[in-house]
């Protein structure tokens, strides 16, 4: 079986887009108001995705709404708390519909300087009461401006308390920038993900307050596994030890990496057991290499073509690694 863990509803019905707009309208009176989307809305909708699964040698899919989407800067609490549990009921109806074909990861209802706390009952419906088995946490809801406390911070705690519970690991995500200096896709998405490893270097105590907390660190890592030996040098000058011993136990990466020597890189740098199989497909990039006519997202054959891994360290990649880390994953297949 192959997992792709990385999946978003890039291609929702415009329905959601319309209800998002209403919304947005109305920042100083939210309202939750009806999505209107239909079965076969959702049904066409989603056929890119299931012919890429295909295209792809996928089995499955890891899937949760629209990251740039997200939006967390939009509005207030009750904003992003109607915003979320809206993208969310439509994920459930996506799986309800195509249960072989994905598997639920919820967005949060974050809010710039609201508690990450606000966000426990929604993560705990999604888990509880649709199936879901993982959330999306963005380590910074201003969209660029990082106003909130680094994810290392006792602030986060209490959602954290409430992942461990539920033993569901985060994969840590941003969404969409408001900043003008930092376009969201190939800036702010790999500074988030470089960002949330460094806060983790810098202040590894809630590591070890949380020993069995999963982090998930999209795009193969952001720009660490490619400069793994900056910090580590980091990590030592700061009296920290050596890295692998004070993230790979709760971090992990995913291949979105499109690239043949990135992917090699990224493999060699933070090992087999600490990466799963992902395309993020009709995403980031939504076009064909014109070297090679294949889709850029097609990471799968970058892993193939890689001549010193063993067939066990496949079987980790493309399956056992994601079981492992998203232990409900594992229960939804048998």
């Amino acid at each position: 079986m192959i997992i792709d863990i990385h999946g978003h509803y890039t291609t929702s019905p415009e329905g959601l887009m319309a209800y998002r707009g209403s919304q947005v309208g109305q920042l100083n009176n939210p309202q939750k108001g009806r999505l209107n989307v239909s079965d076969d809305q959702i049904r066409d909708s989603v056929q890119g995705q299931i012919v890429g699964q295909k295209e792809r040698g996928c089995d499955v899919t890891l899937f949760s709404p629209l990251a740039g989407g997200m939006g967390h800067h939009f509005g207030n609490e009750l904003t992003s708390r109607y915003w979320a549990e809206t993208c969310n009921e439509l994920i459930h109806r996506v799986v309800t519909m195509f249960p072989q074909n994905f598997i639920g990861v919820c967005q949060l209802p974050q809010t710039p300087g609201i508690s990450p706390a606000n966000c426990i009952a929604e993560l705990e419906r999604c888990v509880n009461e649709f199936g879901f088995v993982a959330c999306n946490l963005n380590p910074d809801p201003s969209g660029g401006y990082w106003t909130d406390p680094p994810i290392t911070d006792r602030y986060w705690y209490p959602f954290y308390e409430k992942m461990v519970e539920l033993d569901v690991p985060a994969m840590i995500h941003v969404s969409a920038s408001c900043n003008p200096n930092f376009q969201y896709t190939g800036a702010h998405y790999i500074n988030g993900d470089t960002t949330a490893i460094m806060q983790l270097i810098e202040r590894p105590q809630m590591l070890k307050d949380f020993p069995t907390l999963r982090f998930v660190i999209p795009h193969g890592g952001g720009a660490v596994p490619y400069h793994w030996s900056r910090y580590r040098g980091i990590a030592h000058d700061m009296g920290r030890g050596e890295l692998s011993d004070l993230l790979l136990k709760n971090v992990f990466f995913d291949s979105c990496v499109y690239y043949q020597p990135g992917m090699e890189v990224l493999l060699k740098a933070v090992g087999v057991d600490n990466v799963m199989f992902a395309t993020e497909m009709i995403g980031a990039i939504r076009s064909k290499d014109p070297q090679t006519g294949d889709w850029y997202d097609n990471t799968k054959k970058f892993i193939d073509a890689i001549d010193w891994l063993t067939d066990a360290d496949r079987q980790k990649l493309f399956e056992d690694n994601a079981k492992r880390v998203y232990p409900r994953v594992a229960a939804k297949l048998k």
